[in-house]
């Protein structure tokens, strides 16, 4: 019996690493009827098709991006990961102690380590979030009174 083989919807991958890019997710999943894909930014899409027979491997992983990166790139990525405040928990984030007022930290200033740089509201707790370390902000990816998700990228410190 011959088997078909299924077409992967390049459009729809697009478009999942479109809403990745605009709204700083590390990942998303979708599943429709047999068909999973999902998009992370590690650079991989993962398609899985549900096994018709025990025999049947899933397929294997399409890069999402160039296999030629430099490893220049790799190395500064790997480096803003490691200085990355990752969201503790779902929720939505203030960059400031109440509406109006200045923000806890800006960019280009030092933060002592324990000094609160913002605060993720979750359950209707203000949740005040510490510097993780001593440094210098380089970056504030997030945007006040916006959704985070676990574990996405919120201020870099170096």
């Amino acid at each position: 019996m011959a088997t078909r083989k299924p077409s992967i919807d390049q459009d729809l991958i697009r478009d999942l690493a479109n809403i990745l890019n605009e709204t700083d997710l590390t990942e998303i999943e979708i599943e429709q009827d047999d068909l999973r894909v999902r998009v992370s930014r590690a650079g991989t899409v993962q398609t899985v098709h549900a096994p018709i027979a025990q025999h049947q491997a899933p397929a294997p992983a399409v890069p999402l991006q160039s296999a030629t990166a430099s490893a220049e790139a790799v190395a500064t990525a790997a480096a803003k990961t490691a200085n990355t405040v990752t969201a503790p928990m779902v929720g939505t984030v203030y960059l400031s102690p109440a509406p109006g007022a200045k923000a806890f930290v800006e960019v280009g200033q030092t933060v002592t380590e324990g000094q609160t740089i913002l605060i993720i509201e979750a359950m209707k707790t203000m949740n005040q979030i510490p510097a993780p370390r001593a440094g210098k902000v380089v970056e504030v990816m997030v945007t006040d009174g916006h959704p985070v998700e676990f574990a996405e990228p919120m201020i870099v410190i170096e």
